[in-house]
């Protein structure tokens, strides 16, 4: 099967697309033929070493998190999914025609496969920041970097929460912001007026690393109230850094529920096939992206 696959650290350069042997489901697992893989900042992280601590990995490594497809194999002891179902889900080296997935679910109906598979990280980590910051129905929530794939969950959640979120990001993408709900405003010189302009801020999330978590805690009064997912130098500032998941399959779960009742909608921005899995993450490292970026099997 062809996978994509990097042999040392470095930049998009080192991945490489390779003739490997298929994977097979273990107990407690199954695999997929892959339809979609979804493109996650974690996964350019891991390639450059950046997040060893929460991923630890051994030369040569696959990549990719998150993936959509369908059902071809199941492992012992798993129940509620037969062969040929379209699931999504999170596994190890999704960037392939075959992976084994840890935790799933069954594709709500109406979802494309590329769509699918942009929401199994981006749902977890939403759902795991808004509740480790501690914002409450009726709060208001900043979120810096709002129009990516997090940021899209996390406006979306909050909102069917009945939480204010006001959401930074481009110019370009501030039509985009209000039409999840959010009270939007650009970034750049000044943003932090405009940001007091709109109103108290309750709580915080960095989720672009685009060192402002020095203004993040001056707008909210407590660090404690701030939560990055990007920005490695937080503890400096005595913010939290998040980057160890949840569990997967509450927020699969969760994903299902949101998805069916239209309450969370994140677009495909890109689709790449895997021989441009370095031009995905170098797309997906420039940031500005709306919604989710994604690789075609």
């Amino acid at each position: 099967m062809k996978k994509v696959s990097f042999a040392e650290f470095g930049g998009p350069d080192v991945l490489q697309l390779i003739d490997a042997e298929e994977p097979h489901a273990g107990p407690g697992q199954i695999r997929i033929a892959v339809r979609a893989a979804g493109v996650n900042p974690a996964d350019w992280r891991i390639r450059e070493g950046q997040v060893l601590a929460a991923h630890p990995i051994e030369l040569p490594s696959g990549v990719g998190l998150d993936a959509a497809g369908v059902v071809d194999e199941v492992g012992e002891g798993v129940e509620g999914v037969k062969l040929g179902d379209r699931v999504f889900g999170e596994g190890s080296s999704t960037y392939a025609e075959f992976a084994v997935l840890s935790a799933w679910a069954l594709m709500p109906e109406g979802l494309t496969f590329e769509e699918a598979a942009g929401y199994p990280s981006v749902v977890e980590t939403a759902l795991r920041v808004i509740r480790e910051v501690g914002v409450q129905p009726g709060q208001t929530l900043l979120v810096s970097g709002a129009s990516g794939g997090v940021g899209s969950a996390v406006l979306q959640i909050a909102r069917d929460r009945g939480i204010r979120v006001i959401g930074t990001a481009g110019a370009a993408n501030q039509d985009y912001l209000r039409s999840l709900g959010a009270v939007a405003t650009t970034y750049g010189e000044g943003w932090v007026e405009r940001v007091r302009e709109l109103g108290h801020v309750d709580a915080a999330l960095d989720l672009a690393g685009s060192g402002v978590l020095r203004e993040l805690v001056e707008l909210t009064g407590d660090a404690r109230k701030v939560i990055s997912i990007a920005d490695l130098d937080a503890p400096k500032f005595g913010v939290r850094f998040s980057g160890v998941a949840g569990s997967v399959p509450e927020a699969l779960a969760e994903a299902v529920n949101l998805i069916s009742r239209g309450k969370l909608h994140i677009p495909v921005e890109k689709s790449y096939p895997l021989a441009e899995a370095p031009l995905a993450h170098v797309d997906s490292q420039a940031g500005h992206t709306r919604g989710r970026r994604v690789l075609v099997v």
